[in-house]
């Protein structure tokens, strides 16, 4: 019995008396976790096991040793020179040593991504906290030619008025706005950079922006002489004689002749007025221009009108009114510069002596060289 205890205290006693085996332990870098199975250090994804990682609106990316909050359409892209590409999957640092192996420190090959990559989408910078901030190229780089705005991610351009934006969406081209229409301008229209402006012919001066208004020489400046009369029409003037009677006709009073000899007048109008007038080029037709009227009216008589000269080419009709009036038609548009002199003659008949006598109106129609 007593060498039996004997030999079981001696068996406790030399178990104890060993050292306890340390056990062999492994430390990871933060972010990543240790893998008994493959012996390595893996990543941590941490978006998959925090709760609410990244708030307001913002999406969790995983990366190595931590995780990024981006905005929802956010790519991440691995630059290798020149080329761009989805990288691949992250892979862990080195391997865990595990301390007191052979009491040396054991070098593994180093495992990096095949690049550096971007987790910000182009417009985008990563700050110091690893947010994803947006880039103001406006600032940076000055890229758009007139105004540049802002936007989350992005830039637009804008152009002052009177230039287009190009195709380049940051040049600004200069806007042809002559080439609209031809009705831009009354008259001419003159692009220059950013802006047009209308021009008038000689005679005229811009009213406002785009119409052209007559000049009227005739109170401005003219070289008529004493002897004669200024008549202003659409784009310059002429000058008449003040006396534009001829044998056998005198003046009596201003533009009015008459003959005073009966044997010399015989088969000729008993007076002539001599009026003038004007109009546009190309006026619409059949249009009413001027109305002639007797300046005395006497019992007992009865007057025709006519078209005694002028009328070669069927431009005009003279349209009865009344037994003291008519009006002078224009049937055909004529284009100027032209003028015209047309003879206008009224038979007055005397119904109870039976005697007729005829006066003329000498109508000189200036036709200016423009439509307006």
């Amino acid at each position: 019995m007593m060498p039996g205890i004997y030999m079981m205290m001696a068996m406790l006693a030399h178990i104890f008396a060993q050292e306890p085996e340390e056990p062999v332990t492994y430390t990871c870098t933060d972010g990543y976790e240790y893998d008994p199975v493959r012996q390595v250090c893996k990543d941590i994804n941490e978006c998959a096991i925090v709760p609410d990682a990244c708030k307001g609106g913002m999406k969790c990316y995983n990366h190595f040793g931590g995780y990024l909050c981006l905005p929802q359409n956010a790519q991440i892209f691995v630059s290798r020179g020149d080329e761009t590409v989805q990288p691949t999957e992250p892979s862990p640092p080195n391997p865990p040593v595990p301390p007191n192996v052979n009491s040396q420190p054991v070098s593994l090959p180093e495992r990096r991504p095949s690049g550096p990559y971007r987790p910000c989408t182009p417009g985008f910078t990563l700050d110091e906290q690893n947010y994803c901030r947006d880039v103001n190229e406006c600032q940076v780089s000055q890229p758009c030619d007139h105004q540049c705005y802002n936007l989350m991610g992005s830039f637009i351009c804008h152009c002052r008025q009177g230039y287009e934006l190009a195709p380049d969406s940051v040049s600004c081209v200069d806007i042809d706005e002559c080439a609209f229409s031809r009705y831009m301008c009354q008259y001419a229209c003159v692009n220059s950079p950013g802006e047009y402006s209308c021009t008038c012919p000689d005679g005229y001066e811009l009213q406002g922006t785009r119409t052209c208004q007559d000049i009227n020489e005739c109170e401005t400046d003219h070289k008529c002489s004493e002897d004669e009369i200024c008549w202003n029409y659409y784009g310059g003037f002429r000058c008449y004689p003040k006396n534009p009677c001829q044998e056998p006709y005198v003046r009596t009073s201003e533009n009015r002749c008459v003959c005073s000899s009966t044997s010399a007048c015989r088969g000729l109008p008993q007076s002539i007025v001599y009026k003038y007038m004007n109009i546009h080029s190309d006026r619409t037709v059949p249009a009413d221009i001027f109305q002639i009227q007797a300046t005395n009216i006497y019992s007992n008589t009865h007057n025709t009108f006519r078209i005694r000269a002028g009328n070669e080419g069927g431009e005009f009709f003279l349209r009865r009114s009344n037994n003291v009036s008519a009006m002078l038609v224009l049937t055909k548009s004529l284009e100027g510069p032209l003028e015209v002199i047309v003879d206008l003659e009224m038979i007055t008949h005397h119904t109870v002596t039976n005697y007729r006598t005829s006066s003329l109106l000498r109508l000189t129609i200036i036709v200016g060289p423009f439509s307006f």
